[in-house]
Parts: structure tokens; C-alpha cells; sequence
């Protein structure tokens, strides 16, 4: 790999990296502020650092890993970005406006080796994981894109769900939470933080451990096994009964609400047979149950697959509401883009 991205240091890990090379250790608090409060380009922007400094920075690391091959805008405000990474392999970034705020969804893996039957994020198999200072830099990618603009506008929210597996990326995944959140930096609050698992029912119970107050989502995308080991290839390995006992694990130990994503995919998992047993496989978490239930992005690779009814859609609403489970139908965003997940990746791959 060439030389990694300083922005895959944490606080503490640049703080050490500097004593560790002969500097002082305010030198790291400088550098932290230049990077994610002034948000600088280049090394020699830091006018306040020592030309040795810089220079050690520069021999050491670089600083932004990620070249912008294409940029899609929607009408509604999304933008998809593809990425290149110093390998030539291709991200996905999407920046989505709410009412709330400007959210990010970052990818972590370079494709994806889950193999979920409908996603196109899965079409690739997966090439390796991304670095935290890769993560970090899709954030940084799309601030610099607006402070551009010169609007004032600030990436407030963070959504794990790119392409790959981000429990599958652990480590560099939690490294790149703590950058982000980090209160004299970005300061993303980890509320405003969701990381979504397709079921990896171990690093679940790793997660509830670490302490950090950010949101956790489970792709679920069906009531019972049958219908989840057709669709999604995880749950020959952790099958509902062990997804579920991992989450209850999460639920005892931090008391933090999950999101069940639920992909409505026609004649597959949308009826009323199924939303009454998600009803019934959540009834005992309905406190602190969500689902979100998603209308689907149809991919030409997987034409097995064609997007619920709006009417079965909304009758899956009310009957989860009636069973007592909390509910909200996704609204959807960048629909007059490539929508789903790996879509942008998976075009421009075939056009090179």
C-alpha cells in the first residue's frame, strides 16, 4: 500500500505518533485542528507548524487517498460520489439532505462478501477492507465539497450501510467512529451515528460492549429463516435464532433502541403472513424495535427481484403498527440517480 492517510489516526494514536518521532505533543492538538476544523488540502496549509514538521508529515503520510472520479446530483439535493482509491478500485459515498441534517452513508469494504440475492453492492466480490483514514476521508471528501459551495453547510449525521460488511471491518469501522466523533474534530455526535450489520451475531455482542452511544440497525429483511437464507446468504451462518439472541445481548446491555431494516421485495417477504410473524419475532423488544421498511432500488443483475405494491407496502405498515411495533416507510431519495448501493460502482466497472 502507499503511504497510509493521516486521517486514519485517532486522537490519541496521532498524539503518540508525534512524541514517538521527537515532537512535542501540542504539535498533535495543531495538526487535529487543521485537518477537521480548518479542514485544509495539502500538508503545507498548516501555517503555524514547522517546515520539519510538515515535512516528516508529508514523508509519512498522505493526506487525502481518495480521487473523485464521478460526481451524480440529484433533484432532491442527494449526491453520489465514486471514488478511486490509490489501487484503482472503486466506493460509493452518498451525501442525503434531511430535515434534520446532512447524513453521509460510507462504505467499508471494497465489494462484499455477505451475498445478499438483491443488493448490488454484493455483485463484487469483496477485494479487501478499506483503512480507517479511507472511511474518514469519504466524510472529508463530501465536507470539502460543500465548504466549496461556501453555503455553511456541515455533515451533521453518519450511516454505515455502504457497500460491504462494516462488523466484517471491525476494528478499522471502530477507529473510524471514534475520528468522527471525536469532540475537538468533526464532532459528529454518536447519536447521530448508525452503524447497520447485516447479522455477524458475535461482533453484535463486541459492539454492545464498546461503550460508544451510537446507533446500531440490523438488516433483517425477512420474519424466518426460510425466507432470509433465500435472499440473504449470512443466515446459513447466524440464523435468526442466533441474530435475535445477540441482539437481546445488545438490548440487556445498553438499553439503545435497534433499527430492523426490511427491504419490501414483491411476493417475496411483503404480505401480511409476514409482517404478522416479524410482528410476533419483535413483540418482546417492541420498546425498543424499529423497522424501517424500505422500498426497493430493482437491480438489472437481479431480475428475480421487482419492488412491492405501494398498497402491500402500507398494509405491512398497519399491521406492524397494530401488532404494537414501530414502523416508518422509508421515503425515498436520489430515485432519478443509480440508487441502490453499488449501482454507480457496478456501470462504471462494466464501462472500464
Amino acid at each position: 500500500m502507499n503511504k497510509p492517510s493521516i486521517y486514519g489516526l485517532t486522537n490519541d494514536a496521532l498524539t503518540e505518533w508525534f512524541l514517538a518521532n521527537g515532537q512535542k505533543k501540542f504539535r498533535a492538538t495543531q495538526v487535529w485542528d487543521w485537518l477537521y476544523v480548518k479542514r485544509i488540502h495539502a500538508f503545507s496549509e498548516m501555517s503555524n507548524i514547522a517546515k520539519d514538521c510538515i515535512a516528516l508529515l508529508e514523508e509519512n503520510f498522505v493526506l487525502q487517498p481518495l480521487e473523485q472520479k464521478i460526481v451524480q446530483e440529484s433533484a432532491d439535493g442527494t449526491i453520489k460520489y465514486l471514488f478511486e482509491l490509490y489501487d484503482g478500485n472503486l466506493i460509493e459515498t452518498v451525501l442525503m439532505r434531511h430535515e434534520y441534517g446532512l447524513s453521509v452513508c460510507v462504505t467499508t469494504q471494497v465489494g462484499c462478501n455477505i451475498g445478499c440475492t438483491f443488493c448490488a453492492s454484493g455483485l463484487l466480490k469483496k477485494q479487501r477492507d478499506l483503512s480507517a483514514g479511507e472511511i474518514v476521508s469519504q466524510i472529508m471528501q463530501v465536507q470539502h465539497y460543500l465548504d466549496e459551495k461556501d453555503e455553511g453547510d456541515r455533515v451533521s449525521h453518519i450511516v454505515v450501510m455502504g457497500i460491504g460488511e462494516p462488523f466484517d471491518n471491525y476494528d478499522h469501522v471502530m477507529s473510524f467512529l471514534k475520528i468522527v466523533n471525536h469532540a475537538k474534530g468533526l464532532a459528529i455526535g454518536a447519536r447521530h451515528i448508525t452503524v447497520s450489520t447485516s447479522g455477524l451475531a458475535p461482533k453484535i455482542k463486541e459492539f454492545a460492549e464498546n461503550g460508544l452511544q451510537v446507533n446500531l440497525a440490523i438488516s433483517l429483511h425477512a420474519p424466518n429463516n426460510e425466507i432470509r437464507t433465500s435472499i440473504m446468504r449470512i443466515n446459513r451462518s447466524f440464523p435468526i435464532e442466533k441474530l435475535m439472541e445477540a441482539v437481546d445481548y445488545y438490548l440487556e446491555k445498553t438499553n439503545r433502541r435497534i433499527t430492523f431494516e426490511y427491504i419490501m421485495l414483491r411476493g417475496v417477504n411483503d404480505q401480511k403472513e409476514q409482517a404478522l410473524e416479524l410482528a410476533a419475532l419483535l413483540a418482546n423488544k417492541r420498546h425498543l424495535a424499529y423497522v424501517n421498511l424500505i422500498p426497493y432500488n430493482s437491480v438489472s443483475e437481479h431480475d428475480q427481484y421487482s419492488r412491492s405494491k405501494k398498497a402491500d407496502v402500507q398494509a405491512f405498515h398497519d399491521t406492524l403498527k397494530k401488532k404494537g411495533i414501530n414502523s416508518v416507510i422509508r421515503k425515498e431519495q436520489g430515485s432519478d440517480i443509480d440508487a441502490a448501493c453499488g449501482q454507480l460502482r457496478s456501470k462504471q466497472m462494466k464501462k472500464d
